[in-house]
């Protein structure tokens, strides 16, 4: 089969089953913001935002550095119980030391005591699945790794639409029956965890076997190089995160007490509408990270990663022109509470930072196969800085505004960073000439229809179908090779 072919292919398939736990907070997001008030939906934001953060120091580069290891390694058997064991003590020892420092740790986040029980061992039961959840992808095993992917979306959507919109009218009708005991009143954040609780256990539950059918051996010299090579990615990683959710948690700490909930609330629901740009390019992410490293060694791998970055582009570009067309069809759907509207002019900035972020992804292949993943932690760094100080600035004057600018400068200066340094170490040969067509059409295009005829969405299809037209004459040869030949 055709390399790109079978890309693709296995994009979708882990792409889907990777992108739906992302999707499940966009499935949520009717049922949030028609039942939680927006100061509640700020509080859930928060937290999730910390658990985004922690879940980054609990993986500290591991999965990244399994992918590299792991084709070429002498004894693959050893080489996953190190990478096991490693994952399992360094998560037991978080479990220990979180238990101890529980009221610290509460203080340090801001989440309320209550809650702080539930978010510890989330992040415990999301750390130990790190490994399985690699082992199945470097082994190519997309079916199974779809399967425990949707099963713990399945439950968690489940859960939480029970607890919250049934479980109350339930009790209503039937105040007799035996679920009134497990019904509390104003108890809607808590049954959002519990619900995370229980599909995250069961998780663990489908991916045990790996723990128990190994034969554990720890090689410290392995396991020694694998911390080396991710220690970046971990700083990376967290810089990356800072990028992602830090603006929500600054939000809340910069606004005045009062409204502060509210517009973490309110900006956080019209920030998920940027989300299909985020499932688009974390689903390529994860097709294009193994592919990355196993055609490293081929023959000139560079017009291969040209080729599948200027494919992105060209899907992303028609991603990013729809959803900022239809934005007030998708508001209507998914934000299904006004209160929450006054937070749209944020979409098409969000949607674009998205979009240079799945860029920086397709770049960022020549620190990775070349083993200088210190450049990712440097770059991320530099966004990470770049979040914080224009959210420290501007917040206070612009509010949510300053979050959804900072965003967009922080991933445009990465993706910049990432393709010169990129060009200096590993040249790839890109079409410039192509991408810059489509990138430069699709936001010009996006700014006509959303600022300039205030999101006419007549207007906006007919730009969107111009555009559609324009990429049909240009890839049609290319986009059917891939797509409708073996």
């Amino acid at each position: 089969m055709n390399p790109l072919n079978k890309l693709f292919k296995q994009t979708f398939i882990y792409g889907l089953a990777t992108v739906l736990p992302r999707m499940l907070s966009f499935l949520l997001l009717p049922l949030y913001t028609k039942y939680l008030v927006t100061d509640s939906y700020g509080v859930v934001t928060v937290i999730f935002s910390w658990f985004a953060i922690f879940n980054v120091i609990l993986a500290y580069g591991m999965e990244t550095a399994f992918f590299r290891f792991y084709h070429n390694a002498p004894n693959r058997k050893k080489m996953v119980s190190t990478s096991l064991i490693s994952i399992l003590v360094s998560t037991l020892l978080f479990l220990v030391l979180a238990q101890i420092f529980q009221d610290r740790m509460s203080q340090f986040t801001e989440i309320d005591a209550k809650y702080i029980q539930y978010a510890i061992w989330i992040l415990v039961l999301d750390a130990l699945v790190i490994v399985p959840f690699a082992w199945l992808r470097a082994n190519e095993k997309p079916m199974r790794y779809a399967l425990v992917k949707l099963t713990n979306v399945a439950i968690n959507l489940g859960l939480n639409i029970f607890f919250i919109r049934y479980l109350p009218q339930i009790v209503q009708t039937n105040p007799e029956s035996f679920l009134a005991g497990i019904y509390k009143p104003d108890f809607e954040i808590s049954y959002i965890f519990i619900s995370n609780l229980i599909s995250s256990s069961v998780t663990l539950l489908m991916m045990l076997r790996l723990y128990i059918r190994r034969p554990y051996a720890f090689d410290f010299s392995l396991w020694r190089n694998m911390i080396k090579y991710a220690m970046p990615v971990m700083i990376a990683g967290i810089a990356f995160t800072i990028n992602e959710v830090f603006d929500k948690i600054l939000l809340a700490k910069l606004l005045p007490e009062g409204i502060a909930d509210s517009e973490v609330g309110k900006y956080a629901a019209c920030y998920k509408l940027a989300l299909f740009m985020t499932l688009f390019a974390t689903a390529f992410r994860m097709g294009i990270e193994p592919f990355f490293f196993s055609h490293s060694t081929t023959e000139n791998p560079q017009k291969a990663y040209a080729q599948i970055t200027n494919y992105f582009i060209v899907l992303g570009s028609v991603i990013l022109l729809a959803v900022v067309v239809y934005a007030d069809v998708l508001k209507l759907i998914f934000v299904r509470n006004p209160a929450y509207w006054e937070a749209m002019s944020v979409v098409p900035l969000i949607v674009l930072a998205n979009f240079f972020l799945g860029i920086y992804h397709n770049l960022s292949v020549w620190y990775k196969v070349t083993d200088q993943t210190k450049f990712g932690a440097y770059i991320s760094m530099i966004g990470a800085i770049l979040t914080i100080m224009i959210n420290y600035t501007l917040i206070p004057s612009m509010g949510y505004m300053a979050s959804a600018i900072a965003t967009l400068i922080a991933y445009g200066s990465m993706m910049v960073l990432s393709f010169y340094f990129g060009r200096k170490y590993y040249p790839v040969p890109y079409n410039f000439r192509k991408i810059y067509f489509y990138l430069t059409i699709s936001i010009l295009f996006s700014a006509i229809s959303f600022y300039v005829f205030d999101r006419n969405i007549w207007i906006g299809s007919f730009l969107l179908f111009v555009f559609l037209a324009l990429v049909f004459k240009m890839e049609r040869e290319k986009l059917t090779q891939i797509f409708l030949r073996k």
